[in-house]
């Protein structure tokens, strides 16, 4: 349910970004983050406490986890992050604790009560706000986004430059010739169904892997139960953790997806979260869906 409450955050805040905007001036430098807020930021960070999952993988990803002094406990990966101060949640954060690993810049997703940035703020210490957005290619926005808050642009470059070619050359390969229809659970049971819609870099990535995302004409995230079974997908794709439960509840587990073995269990974030890893994850797809 956090990943739900965090999609839907994306999709309210996420319309009209102004990534970076920079005015120059001492130390520091002002700063526009995801949700318009102007913050001043250190030039030079040399403290950065991460609360987000996708920040602190792409802070790794430029080789600036150095300076990473904090980060949350849904920050799993790479599994180097262990190693990194745990600060807890996210929707509870804990202020006493982030303030004790004495950081001179916070960068966060969209979990963060506006409450929170603003003790922040009365506190002298700089909050700013990087978060997933609606489609695909806003990875590379995001890598620059934070590279150039953690003074890494180069290595922000350089990653970006990376990635293009191994989408690229993942891209380079034929698709299936009739695109199978794909069904990505983010919800299921008592709770609701929800899932990725049109509107979504989660459907921008199912469609470059070859499929054809079932709820691609919904706008939010919620998605009936009916329609799924009505439309019965080729593949069903979700979280590692979530999957046994899933094929094991009706009426979940009468979806032909299920009963032929065609669900794929992925791991956390890898899909879920606008990060590197999604250009790992568009070719895995790809293979399963030419099968």
């Amino acid at each position: 349910m956090k990943r739900i409450l965090l999609f839907s955050l994306v999709l309210l805040l996420t319309a009209g970004c102004n990534h970076g905007t920079k005015t120059m001036e001492s130390d520091t430098y002002s700063y526009t983050d995801d949700y318009g807020s102007v913050v001043m930021v250190p030039k030079t960070p040399h403290r950065i406490v991460s609360l987000s999952p996708a920040v602190t993988e792409i802070m790794f990803a430029i080789g600036a986890d150095s300076l990473l002094v904090g980060r949350t406990e849904f920050c799993a990966y790479p599994p180097e992050a262990s190693a990194i101060e745990n600060i807890g949640g996210i929707s509870n954060l804990n202020i006493e604790k982030v303030l004790s690993r004495n950081p001179d810049l916070i960068i966060s997703g969209s979990m963060v009560p506006q409450k929170v940035v603003e003790k922040f703020e009365a506190m002298g210490v700089p909050l700013v706000c990087v978060i997933e957005k609606q489609h695909f290619a806003a990875l590379y926005d995001n890598i620059m986004a934070i590279g150039g808050l953690a003074g890494h642009p180069k290595q922000a470059e350089t990653l970006i430059t990376h990635l293009k070619s191994q989408l690229e050359q993942t891209l380079s390969s034929p698709l299936p010739v009739t695109r199978p229809s794909v069904y990505y659970v983010v919800g299921f049971g008592s709770g609701g169904n929800f899932t990725a819609g049109g509107n979504t870099f989660i459907n921008d990535i199912i469609e470059m892997a070859g499929g054809k995302n079932i709820a691609a004409e919904s706008k939010g995230w919620t998605f009936s139960v009916e329609a799924l079974v009505q439309a019965d997908p080729d593949y069903i794709l979700i979280r590692a953790e979530d999957s046994a439960r899933f094929c094991q509840t009706a009426p979940y587990s009468e979806l032909t997806a299920v009963k032929e073995g065609r669900t794929i269990a992925l791991e956390d974030g890898i899909l879920d979260l606008q990060v590197p890893r999604n250009i790992e994850v568009i070719g895995r797809l790809k293979e399963k869906f030419k099968k």
